[in-house]
């Protein structure tokens, strides 16, 4: 069982949404606005967030902002906007998934089950290295020369799946499959963790030598000798 605090000021999005996470065996706190979720995150962690965008006083992007210098929770982000910007917003401040207005709230409970089977269940233990760069998968740590990379937690998947298979090109839908586990899903997804990556693993992110781009592909691990 996972804790999951549902963060949404409409009762109705929220009564429904808890329902369906509580049948799949949940532990649910609700919030109805921003400070009251970061409290409820300080006074007693979840394992997961589901967080509306638009929400009265601090909205869903600047509550996400400030959990991320607390901490790494999962945060699936709620937005009735549907505007890819909203999405890229999101997904910029840490963000680990989204779900627009109107959704399937048993669509929403299994992108939650698939997001904490990620981060939540313990990986068999491997050591992934590549020149200076470390992946600890038990321990869930990023390295790169000595220096712990602080990663969200999709950012340490694409990572894990790309330093174990050096050398292959990858679309973005195969990334979106094989690291998330997603049959469907929006390419800005990809395109935005790949950014945020290479700032975080790339000596010079604007010319990218280990997480190179292949034109009319996707994107493919190059294997260093550093």
């Amino acid at each position: 069982m996972a804790r999951v605090l549902v963060v949404d000021d409409d009762h109705t999005v929220r009564e429904v949404v808890v329902s369906y996470l509580r049948a799949h065996q949940h532990d649910v706190v609700e919030a109805v606005d921003g400070e009251s979720a970061l409290s409820a995150m300080r006074e007693e962690p979840a394992d997961l967030v589901v967080l509306d965008l638009m929400l009265p006083g601090i909205d869903g992007i600047e509550v996400c902002r400030r959990l991320r210098t607390i901490s790494d929770v999962p945060v699936i982000m709620l937005t009735a906007l549907g505007e890819e910007t909203d999405r890229v917003a999101g997904l910029e401040v840490g963000a680990d998934d989204y779900v627009t207005k109107p959704f399937s709230p048993r669509e929403l409970a299994l992108r939650v089950d698939s997001v904490l089977r990620r981060t939540v269940t313990p990986p068999a233990p491997r050591r992934l290295v590549d020149g200076d760069l470390v992946v600890d998968e038990a321990a869930h740590t990023a390295h790169r020369g000595g220096v712990a990379l602080a990663l969200t937690a999709r950012e340490f998947d694409l990572l894990r799946f790309l330093l174990a298979n050096p050398g292959t090109a990858y679309s973005r839908d195969d990334l979106l499959r094989q690291v998330w586990g997603w049959s469907v899903g929006d390419h800005s997804t990809v395109t935005v963790h790949v950014r945020r990556l290479r700032e975080k693993i790339e000596r010079d992110p604007t010319r990218p030598t280990r997480l190179s781009t292949v034109w009319g592909v996707g994107y493919r691990w190059e294997a260093t000798d550093e």
